[in-house]
């Protein structure tokens, strides 16, 4: 991959609400296809891969990832974690394999000198994370508000 910014979707689909960041990065593609930049975006439905995920943060010179995030937020608020806001965000307490994942995957991109500079979570609140393929009604409504948010990102990075 060039470099560019990797905008990352992270969840279980089979999982209601945790796979959230799917369902926002399969609305984001169309999105953002209509739309000209000067900066590359790429985006990637990252699933549950964890740390086979390393060699394309490698590659990206900036990261939004978008997951399901238990912030104390009501089923379906959306929040921004920037940078060091992140890196909190992430080392809290995790509730899914896939959180502890991305902690995972962030702290080996430290490691080997690749973490982007520019980097940022787009959260979710859950409602449910039992068995399901669709996010609960109060939960799939935030996807438009957090393309949105993830937008605005890369049009504020880009300059």
């Amino acid at each position: 991959m060039a470099h560019g910014t990797l905008v990352l979707g992270l969840g279980n689909a089979l999982l209601a609400d945790d796979g959230i960041g799917l369902h926002v990065i399969s609305a984001l593609k169309r999105v953002v296809a209509e739309r000209r930049s000067s900066t590359p975006v790429f985006i990637r439905d990252g699933g549950t891969l964890g740390l086979s995920l390393l060699p394309e943060i490698d590659a990206a010179t900036a990261l939004i990832v978008v997951d399901a995030a238990n912030f104390g937020g009501a089923p379906g608020d959306v929040k921004v974690f920037d940078s060091e806001a992140m890196d909190v965000q992430v080392g809290g307490a995790k509730s899914s394999a896939h959180e502890l994942a991305l902690a995972d995957l962030l702290c080996a991109a430290r490691l080997n000198g690749s973490l982007p500079r520019r980097r940022a979570l787009v959260g979710i609140a859950p409602s449910s994370v039992e068995w399901g393929l669709e996010p609960t009604p109060e939960v799939a409504a935030c996807i438009p508000l957090a393309c949105a948010k993830i937008q605005a990102i890369i049009e504020r990075w880009a300059t």
